[in-house]
């Protein structure tokens, strides 16, 4: 076992390794420029076995992301250790003032549960080393220091006790471990800190019962070949057939993760957008720039139109409660979801329909909805759908809606002058088939003109 009390790299060394990996949250998933400056390489398409082991996971499409460590406690975002060289000794008395509130998971699951989200991933171990779990492997870990409990333990059943399927987040990358930074110089270090890698993920992976996301981060330091990171797929597959796992241990993986963007993936590809819901993954005491609803559900159908999901993200203090702006934010956008859910959870990729400017689209079949963000009152229209409309109604209250098409055209009218739901509004626009719009320019020499002045 290792010491509490395990020498760490100096401080130096640490201070580089936070400099080399500044702003590269996300740089795994920037695709590579193809030689001569063409486009990038389609990604693989998915196995068979990836469609089986993703087809939950597609419909589910809605996530709760969860950074929570002793950097909660400190209340600097999660890499405070490394940015503020903060020194070992003092950070892991940090210890001693991390203990979650009783429940804490079942809140959480709560708060999940009423965003309409459908799983949640939670931090077992971020960059700092210190493990959330009751681990043979160091004493670094919540049942030997601070809570005295298996945070972990209680975070799955109380995913499990809500409906929710259960994600594990697990860092490559370790600050807390004196081969964490030595491993990409030092092959006898690499080999003892991957021994210790594969380690706590078997753990992860053996002593929960079912897990059905392996969240990888934190790869940074080692490369794909150092990190032997299709060996570590391998045995992740061999102790969980059915989890589905990302591709930041920089083997292919079962999805793409781009960071605070949306950025769809080709070929088939399965893909989620993670995302803060202020500007922190960790615990922030002076952050307040949360997203409103409104940006929330606007993300949301972004990802949904394009077959992604969406995992946002939020820092639980060191007490484990929930910012209450952000449990009022997630029960708006919850609130939402039950009466405009249909948009999002059954929505077929992809959307190709893109206007007007204040609506975004998603679809189901033949059934194109339009998400009017920014409400003009009265009316609104669609300008060259190619297909008829059979329908057109407000998805919440299935309320009728007069409309006319032409050849340009959908004009729907008789609207309320404030609009009818919140944050967005959906219109359910029933088609004769699939719902296209005719985006070519030459469309606008079909559309009526006028002449050089004002007609009469």
């Amino acid at each position: 076992m290792d010491s509490f009390n395990v020498s760490r790299r100096s401080a130096l060394l640490g201070a580089g390794a936070a400099l080399a990996a500044a702003g590269v949250d996300g740089l795994a998933q920037t695709a590579t420029p193809a030689a001569g400056g063409g486009r990038p390489p389609l990604p693989p398409a998915p196995t068979p076995d990836q469609i089986r082991r993703l087809a939950w996971w597609k419909e589910a499409k809605y996530g709760l992301f969860l950074h929570y460590g002793l950097y909660s406690v400190w209340g600097r975002q999660e890499w405070a250790v490394e940015k503020e060289a903060i020194p070992i000794p003092v950070y892991q008395e940090l210890t001693k003032q991390y203990k979650p509130k009783p429940g804490f998971a079942k809140e959480w699951a709560r708060v999940a549960k009423t965003a309409g989200m459908r799983y949640m991933v939670m931090t077992a171990k971020h960059h700092e080393g210190f493990c959330n779990w009751d681990s043979k492997l160091t004493d670094y870990n919540s049942m030997a220091q601070g809570p005295k409990r298996d945070l972990v333990r209680e975070y799955v059943d109380a995913a499990r006790e809500a409906g929710l399927r259960a994600g594990i987040y697990y860092s490559l990358m370790d600050w807390h471990h004196p081969d964490g930074e030595r491993s990409r110089i030092d092959e006898a270090a690499r080999k003892r800190f991957l021994d210790y890698t594969f380690g706590l993920i078997t753990e992860l992976m053996t002593n929960y019962g079912k897990i059905d996301i392996l969240w990888y981060d934190g790869g940074q330091t080692l490369n794909a070949k150092q990190q032997e990171a299709d060996r570590m797929n391998e045995m992740v597959l061999k102790l969980q057939p059915d989890i589905i796992f990302n591709n930041r241990n920089h083997a292919d993986g079962d999805f793409s993760t781009p960071e605070q963007r949306i950025l769809a993936a080709g070929n088939g590809r399965a893909w989620e957008s993670c995302m803060t819901l202020n500007e922190s993954w960790g615990y922030d005491t002076e952050d307040d720039d949360w997203k409103c609803p409104r940006t929330v559900v606007k993300n949301l159908i972004s990802c949904a139109r394009d077959g992604g999901n969406y995992l946002l993200n939020v820092g639980p203090r060191g007490d484990g409660t929930m910012p209450e702006p952000a449990v009022k934010i997630l029960t708006e956008v919850g609130d939402w979801l039950a009466g405009n859910g249909d948009s999002i959870f059954k929505a077929t990729a992809p959307c190709q329909p893109w206007r007007p400017s204040y609506a975004t689209f998603t679809r189901t079949g033949n059934t194109l909805y339009m998400h009017v963000h920014y409400w003009p009152g009265n009316d609104v229209a669609l300008s060259g759908l190619l297909v008829k409309v059979k329908s057109a109604y407000f998805l919440r209250t299935k309320q009728p809606l007069k409309f006319v098409q032409d050849d340009v055209r959908v004009h729907i009218t008789g609207l309320p002058v404030k609009a009818p739901d919140s944050p967005v509004t959906t219109i359910a626009i029933e088609c004769d088939g699939l719902p296209m719009m005719n985006l070519d320019p030459e469309l606008r020499l079909q559309k009526p003109r006028a002449g050089v002045g004002m007609e009469v």
